[in-house]
């Protein structure tokens, strides 16, 4: 196994569909990395359904996950919830917005097999927006049991996750009534993607890269990197 560096990565994009959705697919893995690098590097964080409750807790979220960040926006859309596939018109509109707005080193997006179809559809945009970035598809635990096979992983220490796990439960309230919400589900996943990449740690999140430039002279991948 070779490992990979993100060194060079100063601009980070985060897409989510719903309110809770980044914390729960990469949470621990910013985390991680703002702590590391939090003098370098820019967030910009999406999400595109939360009615007016959902709206609060995830700006909560969001300004404590990115603390550590130089520099973060914050936007949250309003669109129907379950409908996106409906909407994708309007929604495209908006990955056409940021397109022209930022480019970024790392997109952070839903998995393009999500069986939620709000989820599937952003990971769908995301590819046609930034398909010449680095983008990195987090995976989501539900009902369905659809999880994949991943293909990236990003250990993280005990410490990292329990404070995810500690943001996750304490900023969502309204989500605690569903069976899945969970600190115990969340702890499972992150153990078991630890052991599958035989993280240090024991932990890990997991993502998929479906398309990776490799090059063998910094200066080269330099020269291709999306500015």
């Amino acid at each position: 196994m070779l490992p990979v560096s993100l060194d060079q990565a100063r601009t980070v994009l985060c897409l989510g569909a719903h309110a809770d959705d980044i914390e729960i697919g990469c949470g621990a893995a910013l985390l991680d990395w703002l702590g590391r690098r939090s003098d370098e590097i820019e967030v910009h964080w999406i999400v595109f359904s939360a009615d007016e409750e959902r709206r609060g807790e995830a700006l909560r979220s969001a300004k404590q996950f990115l603390a550590g960040a130089r520099m973060r926006t914050v936007t949250i859309h309003d669109f129907r919830d379950t409908c996106f596939p409906f909407d994708g018109a309007a929604i495209k509109e908006k990955f056409g917005e940021l397109r022209e707005q930022i480019s970024p080193d790392v997109v952070l997006t839903h998995r393009r097999e999500d069986l939620h179809q709000d989820h599937r559809l952003l990971a769908e945009l995301s590819w046609c927006a930034f398909r010449d970035h680095l983008i990195l598809e987090y995976e989501i635990p539900k009902y369905d049991g659809d999880l994949g096979h991943p293909n990236v992983y990003f250990p993280v220490s005990e410490a990292v996750c329990e404070r995810k796990i500690e943001l996750l439960i304490n900023s969502f309230r309204s989500q605690q009534s569903k069976p899945w919400f969970t600190a115990d589900a969340f702890w499972a996943l992150l153990r078991l993607r630890g052991l599958e990449c035989n993280s240090p740690t024991k932990f890990a999140e997991a993502f998929t890269a479906r398309k990776l430039v490799v090059s063998p002279f910094e200066s080269d991948l330099a020269a291709r990197r999306p500015r």
